[in-house]
């Protein structure tokens, strides 16, 4: 599995496509959401975004903690993806960091 650390991402964040896959109440709470990532599930509704965007899309991977990130990463990588990375530690590592986030 690729992975990326919170700082590799934020010198690349508007090189990368950021994608949230927590629920829709993390997303808003207290960790808020790095504001460009976009908001996309686990569950029915990633399958189907992952199964509409090109295998070369460079595509990073963000939850919680980096587990759930994580599994959508290797996912990704068993239906052809080539360029998807996980977000090591997730929104916490990333507000440790205190980098700038929204919607909290």
């Amino acid at each position: 599995m690729r992975e990326i650390t919170c700082q590799e991402l934020q010198k690349r964040i508007h090189q990368v496509r950021i994608v949230d896959v927590r629920t829709p109440e993390e997303y808003t709470g207290e960790l808020g959401h790095i504001a460009q990532a976009e908001l996309v599930p686990l569950g029915p509704a990633l399958i189907d975004f992952l199964k509409s965007q090109p295998l070369n899309e460079e595509i990073v991977f963000v939850c919680r903690s980096g587990a759930r990130s994580g599994q959508t990463t290797l996912l990704s990588e068993e239906m052809g993806f080539t360029r998807t990375f996980n977000m090591i530690g997730g929104m916490l590592k990333w507000n440790e960091l205190k980098f700038a986030t929204e919607g909290t």
